[in-house]
């Protein structure tokens, strides 16, 4: 296997440039938020926030810091309502494992939308070994979830209902704020989560105009280091941890706080809502000549997901007919140009996105579907070298199959 990487690599060698658009799995950091980690490793607040040093002393200052600049960009009253956790994923599994342990006796359905990420609809399900019921509400063909059957579904005995404000692979801007509304509406004790991870820094999110009781946060998509992430939970709800440990700063999660992650993840933060409106708008851009260049360019398409503002300024999300998303994502690579096919969670298992299934697409049309996310850091000649190189490495595909698709 070792070899086989090292074989493929060596391919990789002299492309004269690189395109990064799988920025739904990973993020290049800019520099000024590694420069900005780098002193927590080793030269100060490098000790434990609980204790009674110094470099302690520093490290709790630096991380309450930090938990009240997060706080601010979500609207949250409190800095206590931020918790730092180690991702999204274990986010959401606090978010809903410890949500539905402490309402436990009041009831025991969990809604979700159908298309909600791994991290949340592999949760849920799992719930049901503890007496729990999954009820999943569907989306149309855009993936907009279905506000009525969601109203149909609330009742006395749910618990906890969590819908995403942004899909992930689609870019679908749900509408967050009529369901939190028919949800309190019908049952005032249920909670409402949301996955926010793809709309922090993307749209405007604040959890207060929202009334929602808990939300999701991710560092690395917003260019902020991996292994970082946060769990917005509202002063007063009820809320056991998942896990044991010794408890340092925050209640909810036990051990040591990364204090280098978290001061990166505050830095990033920063900077994707220092010029929020101007970011914006350059990744729409980014990502409208992305999408208008391909279809320019090929036929046989399929565009997943919304256009306009109902969708994510970043995100593009293209079935490409005849041409085998994961053998595209290669051929992409090939030649410096870094996208991923799919739903990188499911992939891996060859199965087709449940996503691209729940708003309609034949298997054929979501295997062949590749997501591509834009930053504020790219250019237009990134985008330009991207609609140079798609075209050649989707009929290059193509021909081996028969079939060519310029238009």
């Amino acid at each position: 296997m070792v070899e086989n990487v090292k074989e493929l690599l060596k391919l990789h060698e002299g492309i004269p440039h690189e395109v990064y658009l799988d920025n739904e799995n990973s993020s290049i950091m800019p520099q000024e938020i590694v420069d900005e980690m780098l002193p927590y490793f080793n030269k100060k607040a490098y000790g434990n926030p609980t204790l009674t040093h110094k470099p302690g002393w520093e490290a709790f200052e630096v991380i309450m810091n930090c938990f009240q600049k997060i706080s601010k960009t979500i609207g949250a009253k409190n800095l206590e309502d931020i918790t730092f956790t180690p991702g999204e994923t274990e986010a959401n599994n606090q978010a809903i494992m410890g949500a539905c342990f402490a309402q436990k006796g009041k009831g025991k359905k969990i809604i979700i939308s159908e298309i909600e990420p791994i991290n949340v609809l592999q949760v849920a399900e799992m719930m049901q070994k503890f007496g729990f019921t999954t009820q999943k509400i569907p989306v149309n063909q855009e993936g907009f979830i279905n506000l009525e059957k969601l109203k149909e579904a609330v009742d006395s005995e749910t618990i906890l209902v969590s819908i995403s404000s942004v899909n992930n692979e689609i870019g679908t801007v749900q509408p967050i704020k009529e369901a939190v509304d028919i949800v309190k509406s019908k049952n005032k004790q249920a909670l409402f989560h949301t996955d926010a991870s793809d709309a922090y820094g993307r749209i405007p999110f604040d959890v207060q105009n929202l009334n929602i009781d808990l939300a999701t946060l991710s560092s690395y998509k917003i260019l902020g280091p991996r292994g970082m992430g946060a769990l917005y939970l509202r002063d007063g709800v009820n809320m056991e941890r998942i896990l044991e440990g010794q408890i340092g700063t925050q209640k909810l999660w036990p051990g040591v706080e990364n204090t280098p992650l978290i001061v990166g993840f505050t830095k990033a933060s920063e900077l994707a809502f220092q010029n929020f409106d101007s970011n914006v708008a350059k990744m729409r851009m980014l990502r409208d000549k992305l999408v208008n260049g391909i279809f320019g360019e090929l036929n046989d398409l399929r565009f997943n997901g919304p256009k306009g503002d109902k969708r994510s300024p970043d995100n593009a999300n293209v079935s490409i007919l005849r041409a085998e998303g994961e053998a595209l994502t290669i051929e992409l690579s090939l030649k410096g140009v870094y996208v991923s096919s799919g739903s990188a969670c499911s992939r891996r298992l060859l199965q087709p996105s449940h996503v691209l299934i729940a708003i309609g697409r034949i298997f054929e049309e979501a295997h062949g579907s590749i997501l591509m996310k834009v930053t504020r850091n790219q250019t237009e000649e990134d985008i330009a070298y991207v609609l140079n190189v798609l075209p050649t490495a989707v009929n290059r595909i193509r021909g081996i199959v028969g079939s060519t698709g310029v238009h």
